[in-house]
Formats: C-alpha cells, structure tokens, sequence
C-alpha cells in the first residue's frame, strides 16, 4: 500500500469539485445532496479498486478455518468482512490521504484513479469514527482475533501518521505492510477459536511487503522530487524487483511448506517480476494488473480452502 500522489485537482466537499473526477460541483449544494457529495468522496478515497486487499484476506481466513458450512456465514465472519471492505479502507486511506495532502501535488495518481484531499473537516472525522468501529464490534467477534485487529489499527495508522510515519522510513515502509494480512488472520482466528498457522503468517506477511514496494516502483521519481525516502527510491528501480522478487519468492516457500499447492499459487507472484522485467510493460501500467492478479490468486486459495472443508 504505498499511496503517494499528484497534480492538484479540487476535491470535494464545499470546494467546488465531486470527489476526484474532474467534474464540478455545485460549491452551494447542501443538504441531501451535500450529504451525497461527501459520501461519493468518502467512496473514492477508500479506493474500490483495492477494497479486496483488506476483505479478501477475510475470505481466505474463514475458508481455512471453518469445519462446517454453517461457519462460513458466522456472525463473526459476517461482521469482520464487512467491515473490512469499506470502513477500513477509509481508515486506512483516509490517514493517507490527510497526512500525504503536501507530497500528493507531486503524484500523478490523484489526477485520475483517485481523490486528492483538498482540506474537508469531514474526512478526519469519518476517518475517526472507522477506527473506533471495532470496538462496537467486539462482543461478536471472539477474543482470539482482537489482537489482529489491534495491530491492523496500530500499523494502519502508524503507516502513514507521525510520529512513526513509517511510509517514509526504508524497510519499515515495507514491513509495516504486513498489516493487510491482519484481516485474514482475524477471521481465521475469530471462526477457527485459534490462532492461524506461523508460516501461514510469515508468507502472507511477506507477500504484503513484496506488494507494498512493487506499488511503489512508479512513485520513486515524484518521491524522490518530494524529498520522500522509501524502500524503493533508495534501492531505485532494478533493485527494487529484486528485491520484490525475494519476497514473494520466500512467501511461496513458506506457503509450500504447508502445502506444495499453496506455494505452486504464491509462485505466480515471482514469475509476474520475471515477466514485467523481461518485458517492455511500463510498472505503473503493470500496477494496476495486481488487483485482479490477487483477486484471481485470492479466489484459487478460497477455492482451496473449501475443498479441505468439504471433501478433507
């Protein structure tokens, strides 16, 4: 998740644009359409191209953990996707956001696929009210999960809020990162009344920091311009593949040691570096392949997991 950005373009919310697609609003609009106005930012801030980086980790963690049909619809389940999909992701990007208004002029991804914060008091506060949303929904999720939780919350802020603000702290950008796998975790532990397997932890984690650097390949030069140092702009780009490669290539050896069919599907992953790198595809064209990338590797995994349940 490495989100730095562009160009300014007026957002929303009483400064005359409609949440990041270039078309003006009415500056005066109030009431239900203001209402409207803001949830239609609210919408393009959490980014719904990636609303299954954080959800579909909750498919997977419930796949693997449930021994019955019935606990694949548990409550917990229910609950913890629910919120993963769209209150997380504000969360999660709306600390981005806020925290990055300065470097995101220099980003030219604010122009087009997303939104650019211009300032609206409402943000912060709605970015409040998601991080304060799990503790109403701990009496339906059990005790075993609310540590993932925790660290998602701790890690999604101190990603990109100081005083840690690891998004500009090389290594640490990237390991941070990790944070994506929290989902999955929760849901494993929350259905299964255990915690989920350490190399199962180990390769999803190592998988999220591959993930994290390669999204950051096309921001190193308006990174660099900003001043911002990361993983990737003090390795720079061919490194960076390296070292993208290493970790998807160590995440498939810790999925293959559980199973050999986890790893053969964890493998995709080195073998798309080779492919980008051995090719004349531009990175910040190839970025924008890995959310229908993961969502397939996601599905084969799920797939997987109900398989074990049904046939053993």
């Amino acid at each position: 998740m490495h989100e730095g950005e562009n160009a300014p373009r007026r957002a929303d919310g009483g400064d005359g644009s409609d949440g990041g697609t270039g078309r003006p609003s009415d500056p005066g609009s109030s009431g239900g359409a203001g209402r409207l106005e803001r949830l239609r930012y609210l919408l393009v801030l959490s980014r719904p191209r990636f609303w299954l980086y954080l959800a579909g980790p909750v498919v997977v963690g419930v796949a693997y953990a449930a021994e019955s049909r019935p606990e694949l619809f548990a409550p917990a389940a229910v609950v913890l996707f629910a919120y993963f999909l769209v209150p997380a992701n504000v969360f999660l990007y709306g600390i981005n956001d806020v925290y990055d208004r300065d470097i995101d002029r220099e980003n030219p991804k604010k122009d087009e696929k997303e939104a650019r914060y211009q300032g609206q008091g409402y943000v912060p506060a709605a970015v409040a009210v998601c991080g304060l949303l799990p503790v109403v929904l701990l009496p339906v999720v059990p005790s075993a999960a609310w540590p993932w939780i925790v660290v998602f919350l701790v890690l999604g802020a101190a990603y990109s809020a100081p005083p840690a603000r690891f998004k500009t702290t090389p290594v640490l950008d990237s390991v941070s990162n990790g944070l994506y796998i929290e989902p999955g975790a929760a849901a494993y532990a929350a259905v299964a009344s255990t915690q989920p397997p350490a190399l199962a932890v180990l390769g999803g984690w190592l998988w999220a920091m591959g993930m994290h650097t390669f999204s950051a390949i096309p921001d190193i030069e308006p990174d660099r311009a900003a001043g911002i140092e990361t993983t990737a702009t003090v390795l720079g780009e061919s490194r960076t593949y390296a070292y993208c490669g290493g970790c998807w290539l160590a995440s498939a050896v810790a999925f293959g040691a559980i199973d050999y069919r986890l790893g053969a599907a964890m493998a995709v992953y080195p073998a798309l570096i080779a492919v980008v790198v051995g090719s004349s595809v531009a990175v910040d064209r190839a970025y924008w392949w890995f959310p229908a990338i993961n969502t397939v590797v996601g599905a084969a995994l799920t797939m997987g997991g109900l398989w074990r349940m049904i046939y053993g």
